[in-house]
């Protein structure tokens, strides 16, 4: 199971429908209209929390839908809004559209939230319908549906150190070593198929944070084994911890894994510059003299080994001392502050609706009108009256006039079969 990526569709809230009513009392036995709108439909927002750390929770439940809107009570009352539907996802996390790709939020800090299915309206009751000249209007709306959408979540640590390597060279050992974190260790490959933090103290008030990131394999950026995955939560570390397996316990040889991880980096760009600093693992399996040469055919690459063993400790302190110093050293990151630029478009919108031949009958076309017809409950005749005398105002019956579509004649709008009113 991939606990660091998941798939969900979300839906807000449908609106509540507005109401007819009429107050009714022994002096005014016809009544007055008083029915009230309904309340909006509730949003689905995702929140960054660290009290979760995976999508392991997504697992057994894809759909989310928030809570419909109450409808419109008498004496001009408003429904109940629906409830908001907040679902936690982890710190790091990164939201997309599922068909498009575009990225929606990025979830990088404790507590920041994001509105990803907006609720729809309620619909109006016939109080908000009253004029001069519609006294006792039976019109109401009916509420618009939420917003719907597939997201997809990818997960992306934040980190100031990431382990990078091989499977198996050791990196959930060294984690369990320099923090408190106890991650699953076992020999085989892919152990760590979740990315693991830990809290790493150097001294009295000296912290950071390490990731124990998945293996890694050549052509991981072209999807193998765990391909990108790997590679994403890589990106955000500041500095990656490059581990390899001096005792050849897999039958490698460490130098070559060394520059067979750095073609992977290579092959993305926000990984290619990154700091990094190499640490030979397993020395308690060889010999001072066997360490010394490895050091040596590092050093002969350009290459600052640093040799540890993270089952006895030996190395770890030294090496965390230096990742330390190396974190220190880094720039602090600086937002980019750009000024706000106003844009004109002079590019024509398209125009608010177009009529077009159906076939069987004229359509109208256009997201105001369609709007319109879809909102108004059309059972009632004084509803079916405002619905053309709306078109008319929007220049809608003109439009039909002018290509000879008679009064009574179907007009196809939103979906609806309606007779022309014009």
């Amino acid at each position: 199971m991939q606990f660091d990526e998941a798939v969900i569709h979300v839906a807000g809230g449908k609106g509540g429908d507005g109401l007819i009513s009429f107050h009714r009392t022994r002096h005014n036995p016809k009544g007055s209209p008083d029915g009230g709108r309904g309340g909006d439909g509730g949003d689905v927002i995702l929140k960054a929390s660290r009290a979760v750390n995976t999508f392991a929770h997504f697992q057994n439940q894809v759909h989310f839908r928030a809570e419909d809107g109450g409808p419109g009570g008498p004496n001009n009352r408003q429904g109940k809004r629906g409830e908001d539907l907040v679902i936690l996802v982890p710190v790091g996390t990164v939201v997309k559209d599922l068909h498009s790709g575009e990225i929606l939020a990025d979830l990088a800090e404790e507590g920041q939230e994001v509105v990803v299915a907006k609720g729809g309206r309620g619909g109006r009751g016939n109080r908000s319908f009253v004029t001069s000249v519609r006294q006792a209007p039976r019109i109401r709306e009916l509420g618009e549906p939420g917003e719907e959408r597939w997201l997809r979540l990818e997960l992306r640590l934040l980190a100031d150190v990431g382990i990078i390597g091989f499977p198996n060279v050791g990196k959930s050992s060294l984690l369990s070593r320099v923090s408190d974190k106890k991650p699953k260790v076992a020999a085989y490959p892919f152990t760590t198929l979740v990315p693991n933090l830990g809290v790493v103290q150097v001294g009295e008030g000296k912290t950071f944070v390490m990731a124990d990131l998945p293996g890694l394999i050549e052509g991981a950026h072209e999807g193998k084994g765990l391909g990108d995955r790997f590679l994403r939560h890589a990106m955000r570390a500041k500095i990656l911890l490059h581990l390899v397996d001096l005792a050849r316990v897999e039958g490698r040889d460490p130098l070559a894994d060394y520059f067979a991880i750095r073609k992977e980096l290579a092959a993305w760009d926000e990984l290619r510059e990154k700091p990094e600093v190499v640490a030979g693992n397993k020395i308690d399996l060889l010999s001072p003299e066997e360490v010394e040469r490895e050091r040596e055919r590092f050093s002969r690459e350009g290459i600052v080994l640093y040799p540890i063993s993270a089952l006895t400790g030996q190395g770890v302190k030294e090496l965390i001392e230096v990742l330390w110093k190396k974190l220190a050293e880094l720039p602090e990151a600086k937002e980019e502050i750009r000024p706000r630029r106003k844009v004109w478009d002079l590019t024509p919108g398209p125009p608010p609706y177009e009529v077009v031949d159906g076939g069987e009958c004229w359509e109208v076309r256009g997201p105001v009108v369609e709007s319109l017809v879809t909102r108004l409950d059309l059972s009632t005749p004084d509803a079916r009256e405002y619905l053309w005398e709306e078109l008319d105002r929007l220049g809608v019956v003109r439009a039909l006039r002018r290509r000879g579509i008679a009064p009574g004649s179907p007009v196809k709008i939103g979906g609806k079969i309606l007779e022309f009113g014009g």
